[in-house]
C-alpha cells in the first residue's frame, strides 16, 4: 500500500514539475506566493497575510475554522481519481483511493496521503469534542476527523471542499 501511495505521489509530482498540470489559482484574490504541490516545510504566515492572498469564502473557512454548508461542496459526490491538495499552501492531503460515499455532505477520506500531510487539534466547539484537522504545512482548518470510518483505518476525514484542490492522475496516451 505505501509503495502504491508514494508512486501516486511521484506520478503526480512528476506531472506537476513537467508543467501537465497548473497550480489552482480560482482560490486567491492575488497571486499566492506560499502555494506549491511539492513543498513541505511548514509555513508562518498571519492571518493578515492570508486574508489579502485567499477569496473571502476559503478564508472565513480555513484560517477562522467556518464549515461550508453540507452537500454544497464540489468534492461531495465527485468521483475521479487524483491527488486532493490543500487549496491555501498546496500541500498534498489525499489521495482519491482513500475517498469513500457517505451521506454526511462532505467529501470524507479514510487516511491522508502521508502521516505528516496533516495535523489534529481537540476541538470543543458547539458543546462538542472532536478532532479538528489542519493541513500539515499551514495550518489551515480542513476539517473534523471521526471514528465511524471504513476499513483499514476506521476514520472518517470530513473535509471542506472549498479547501481542497483536485488534480486528476494523468490518463496514458
Amino acid at each position: 500500500m505505501k509503495n502504491l501511495i508514494l508512486k501516486a505521489i511521484l506520478l503526480v509530482s512528476a506531472a506537476i514539475i513537467s508543467g501537465n498540470y497548473k497550480a489552482q489559482s480560482d482560490h486567491f484574490k492575488i497571486k499566492n506566493p506560499y502555494y506549491s504541490h511539492t513543498a513541505v516545510n511548514p509555513l508562518k504566515v498571519s492571518n493578515s497575510e492570508w486574508k489579502k492572498i485567499l477569496k473571502p469564502e476559503l478564508y472565513q473557512v480555513a484560517r477562522e475554522g467556518a464549515t461550508e454548508t453540507a452537500f454544497t461542496g464540489k468534492y461531495d459526490e465527485f468521483d475521479e481519481r487524483g491527488t486532493y491538495y490543500c487549496a491555501v499552501c498546496g500541500n498534498a492531503l489525499f489521495l482519491s483511493t482513500s475517498k469513500f460515499a457517505t451521506t454526511c455532505g462532505w467529501p470524507s477520506f479514510y487516511q491522508p496521503v502521508r502521516k505528516n500531510s496533516v495535523q489534529y487539534r481537540k476541538d470543543t466547539s458547539y458543546n462538542m469534542t472532536r478532532t479538528e484537522v489542519l493541513c500539515g504545512r499551514c495550518g489551515s482548518h480542513l476539517g473534523h476527523m471521526f471514528d465511524d470510518g471504513p476499513k483499514p483505518t476506521g476514520k472518517r476525514f470530513c473535509m471542506n471542499s472549498v479547501c481542497l484542490d483536485f488534480i486528476p492522475m494523468r490518463k496514458n496516451k
